[in-house]
């Protein structure tokens, strides 16, 4: 860039502008990184602790849906009565820019849609352990999604702010010195010339 640029006061003072810059922009790139950073981490915490919760539950829900089997017979026509749920909603919220998903189940109070007469306790436990499973599995989504979203996110964050530090900081920094000493040996080249010609004045 530097040898392809003249040396002229107004390129230097562009080029220190672009400079000063680039500086800005690989420090708000930095910032925003560890940002990133510290939510994701925060996230992953917990994920950390839904996903050992929703393991237990999976485990209980599913051992209470075997005693109800076995008390009860296989449950398919059962099942069957369950309606099916349209409460799942999906909203977002801005980190940095980027996009996070926040997950929601509505909280409305369903009866337990089959008969007291044909079923028992075992299969009433179960229908509340795999609602609480839902509602587990709803929130791990949202933190894992958000996990992701951040990852890339950083990832590319990264990519931008070392395309900054390595590659065009340097090179407006060498074109900054390139003009800086072409202008510095044209002033001294001027004032060689000047002195010449005032020695030849004084001469005559």
């Amino acid at each position: 860039m530097s040898n392809q640029i003249v040396p002229t006061k107004g390129n230097l003072l562009a080029t220190k502008k672009t400079l000063a810059l680039s500086r800005t922009g690989f420090d708000l790139l930095d910032r925003k990184r560890n940002i990133l950073i510290r939510e994701m981490m925060a996230l992953i915490e917990r994920a950390a602790k839904i996903q050992s919760v929703i393991d237990d539950t999976y485990d209980e829900a599913y051992a209470a849906l075997q005693r109800a089997n076995i008390t009860l017979g296989i449950c398919n026509e059962l099942s069957r009565t369950v309606p099916l749920d349209n409460n799942l909603n999906v909203a977002y919220r801005s980190v940095m820019g980027v996009e996070i998903p926040m997950v929601s189940i509505d909280t409305v109070c369903v009866p337990i849609p089959f008969g007291l007469n044909s079923t028992n306790i075992t299969l009433d436990n179960a229908y509340m352990k795999f609602n609480e499973v839902k509602r587990l599995t709803a929130e791990l989504a949202e933190v894992e999604n958000s996990v992701y979203r951040l990852a890339d996110a950083i990832k590319k964050t990264q990519k931008r702010a070392n395309a900054l530090k390595n590659i065009m900081i340097p090179r407006f920094e060498q074109t900054v010195k390139f003009i800086t000493d072409a202008l510095e040996e044209k002033d001294r080249e001027e004032f060689s010339r000047l002195k010449v010609i005032k020695r030849q004045k004084a001469s005559k």
